[in-house]
């Protein structure tokens, strides 16, 4: 049967409000008698605070205080926990007597503007002791010179393995290495990070904040101010963008804080130079890979060691080490693979959460090194990886788990000819100023959490006496219309029109549970909630219409809003009728409630063709054509899902050409503006064009994956690829920037 509003592309329920400029962000909001924070960041990237001197700004007119850490509590916490009970380390405060990367907090001033709370932070008087500053993880590994933890600057080893990789080496007809480095990157949201905190008179603080977890938030404030769960409220505010930089807790328990030591409500927002430097990054890696091949292309080994820089915190940095090996083996079919990660702190800002959790770095390793394996076995890169791809439900060899109705194949398959891969690769190469180059990346990246953490959500659905709804849930709408898709599914099980469903988000007080919006789960595991709730309303729609009809709900159909005994459809009573009539009659509320869990483990995949054609005068690459084709299951909304994917295409062309935070051997910043740090631009893009391999995903709404992570992992390799196709290279070190591509010509 098909069906009438999931795979249809409905408007997003917030969009005339963004393109109006009438949504109301966390900057925008206005509580009375309201203060403003401002912060401190620390100017050097390595020093214990002597002294600070807060006189003048303190004495300025409009100053209501300034903090320092001799002010705020002395309990360590870690930003990236996002449940309650989550146990990992914690080297964070809220500000702290030691500066350990530039951008550290040092302090913050409260203040009756905005304008008066950055002119008092200019006043302030910092006495720092400079220590020396490790700025890159081989260097702070070394000799013990510079402690930035105590117990030294090793965060955290892990291993993996599958067979046995030893015993393949000796024999192999081809071994293959490579060192693959990728860089430390912005978010670059529109929205710059943003808190607000107000406390009411029995002590409960209530939060509004941009973030992706409310529950997450609300652990960590309450465990840095010591509160009870119910004395603190998160409230998701709209989100101008996160892409993972607004997964942490970052602002939220420094800004509760304020708001309950000066009794009034305080709103803390950063500006980009404080957001590039004093949030979070995307990991940069350095990887050793090695692959053991046969003459015809056949994987059997793999060894990937990985060094990963975690920055000045834990946050995150333990986990993605972990996450980002298991990643490694749910591409291709490798008997034999070994993984080794090391995490290491240095004095730089601290590394995070960004949109898909370490899968770009990983297919940037693995993708750049397949097309080098290619080039040296002289086989196309498409057909190498057609013959060792994963095959749908296939088994993950680390966790035993399916990886579900994996079409990695069809994607790839879809894209060469949709590129023209075959008639581009026999093009002959030109020998002037612009030489043009393909190159093709696959990807993938897992939808939820199950059996790696707890991995539910819950809902409730009510029904009005009109017939309209309420779905109240614990989700966060990202920007990429996840309210629209929930009611979309909601309209479909119920048959009604979506615009009669009102979606309510994440509030700790007022809503449902969630483990937060995180690892592409909100449509597959939220999305399955929202269709089993509806399931059930509908189940209690027909027991009270059985009752007023005289009848039992087999012999009742369903149809446009209506019920009605079948057979006999003219005498149809409308749902709002029936819920009215049961309410009034039967004294019947009209609400019900589900959690769902996860049961399954199922993988998002994708290939990516990119054409680029190379100045070798100037260095400059131009991306000229792009297909993404992506493995969705189910587009509950095709719009949404090709929104993603070019926006996923955008990130990933600026991860391979321009993107990254550049640090000085000092710690010092060189790029922490949109004057000196480079996005990719719309006369940057290409046309970007989609295909869509909808083959089904059980356990998923109407087979629906996720596709906002997968959305951008494959496109850096396969521009990367492109541009070593174009010039002959193999090009390792992304961004491939103009200075890094003429040198490498120089050297010929």
């Amino acid at each position: 049967m098909a069906l009438k509003y999931v795979g249809h592309s409905l408007p997003s329920k917030d969009a005339i409000l963004k393109v109006t400029g009438q949504m109301f962000y966390t900057g925008d909001m206005q509580l009375a008698n309201m203060l403003y924070a401002k912060l401190l960041l620390s100017p050097v990237a390595h020093g214990l605070i002597k002294k600070i001197d807060t006189t003048a700004a303190e004495n300025m007119a409009g100053v209501v205080k300034v903090f320092t850490y001799a002010d705020v509590p002395k309990v360590p916490y870690n930003s990236y926990i996002w449940y309650f009970g989550q146990d990992e380390p914690k080297t964070e405060y809220l500000l702290s007597d030691k500066a350990r990367f530039v951008g550290d907090r040092i302090a913050v001033v409260v203040a009756e503007s905005a304008a008066i709370a950055a002119r008092a932070v200019r006043a302030i008087k910092v006495e720092y002791e400079e220590l020396p500053a490790a700025t890159n993880p081989f260097e702070a590994l070394q000799g013990g010179q510079v402690a930035i933890h105590p117990g030294g600057n090793l965060l955290d080893e892990v291993e993996f393995q599958v067979g046995d990789p030893e015993q393949v080496w000796p024999g192999a007809e081809v071994v293959i290495t490579d060192t693959i480095t990728t860089p430390r990157t912005h978010h670059a949201a529109m929205e710059t990070h943003a808190c607000l905190a107000a406390c009411s008179p029995d002590g409960q603080v209530t939060i509004w904040s941009p973030c992706q977890g409310v529950y997450g938030v609300r652990a960590n404030v309450a465990e840095v101010l010591k509160l009870p769960l119910n004395k603190v409220r998160v409230i998701k505010a709209p989100v101008g963008g996160s892409f993972g930089g607004k997964q942490e807790t970052l602002l939220e328990p420094l800004t509760a804080f304020l708001a309950r030591a000066t009794g009034r409500p305080v709103l803390l927002v950063l500006d980009r130079r404080e957001t590039i430097l004093a949030t979070r990054t995307r990991t940069a890696t350095k990887s050793v890979i090695k692959s053991a091949v046969t003459a015809d292309g056949t994987l059997l080994a793999r060894d990937i060691e990985t060094v990963i820089d975690a920055g000045a915190y834990t946050a995150n940095s333990r986990v993605i080490a972990r996450a980002m090996g298991k990643k490694h083996f749910r591409l291709y079919r490798i008997p034999h693979m070994h993984y080794k990660a090391t995490a290491v702190y240095t004095n730089t800002p601290v590394a995070g959460g960004h949109r898909a959790w370490g899968s770009p770095q990983v297919c940037a390793v693995t993708e750049i090194h397949m097309d080098h394996i290619a080039r040296q076995l002289g086989l196309d890169p498409v057909e190498l990886r057609l013959k060792n791809l994963v095959q749908p439900y296939d088994r993950d060899p680390l966790s035993g788990h399916s990886l579900g109705n994996a079409r990695v194949r069809d994607c790839l398959h879809t894209g060469a000819r949709e590129f023209g891969w075959w008639q581009k690769r026999e093009r002959p190469q030109k020998n002037g100023r612009f030489r043009r180059g393909i190159g093709v990346a696959c990807g993938s990246h897992p939808i939820s959490y199950f059996s790696a953490h707890q991995d539910l959500t819950s809902m409730s659905l009510k029904m009005h006496e009109d017939g309209s709804l309420t779905l109240n849930t614990g989700l966060h709408d990202m920007g990429c219309g996840l309210t629209t898709a929930l009611a979309q599914i909601v309209a479909e099980e119920l048959e009604i029109d979506p615009s009669l469903i009102n979606v309510m988000e994440a509030d700790t007080e007022r809503g449902l549970y969630d483990i937060g919006t995180y690892a592409s789960r909100n449509t597959y595991v939220g999305g399955a909630c929202a269709l089993k709730v509806a399931r059930k309303l509908k189940e209690l729609l027909l027991q009270q219409a059985a009752i007023l009809f005289k009848t039992t709900p087999e012999y009742l159909a369903t149809g446009a809003g209506k019920i009605w005994v079948k057979g006999q459809e003219t005498q149809s009573r409308s749902y709002g009728e029936i819920v009215a009539a049961a309410m009034l009659q039967n004294q019947v509320d009209f609400i019900v409630s589900t959690t769902h869990r996860s049961a399954a483990l199922p993988v998002a995949y994708a290939a990516h063709f990119a054409e680029v054609e190379v100045d070798i005068e100037t260095g400059l690459v131009q991306v000229v054509d792009f297909v993404a084709v992506h493995d969705v299951g189910k587009a509950i909304n095709p719009g949404f899902v090709e929104g993603q994917i070019h926006g996923g295409v955008q990130m990933g062309i600026g991860y391979a050409l321009y993107e990254e935070i550049k640090i000085t051997p000092e710690g010092r910043p060189l790029n922490d503006s949109f004057k000196d740090y480079f996005v990719v631009n719309a006369p940057e893009m290409p046309e970007v064009r989609v295909f869509l391999v909808e083959k089904g995903e059980a356990g998923g709404p109407f087979g629906a994956k996720g596709v906002g992570e997968i959305a951008t992992v494959p496109a850096a390799p396969a521009v990367a690829n492109a541009v070593n196709n174009a010039l002959g290279t193999n090009f390792c070190d992304l961004p491939l920037t103009p200075a890094k591509i003429l040198a490498r010509l120089k050297q010929g």
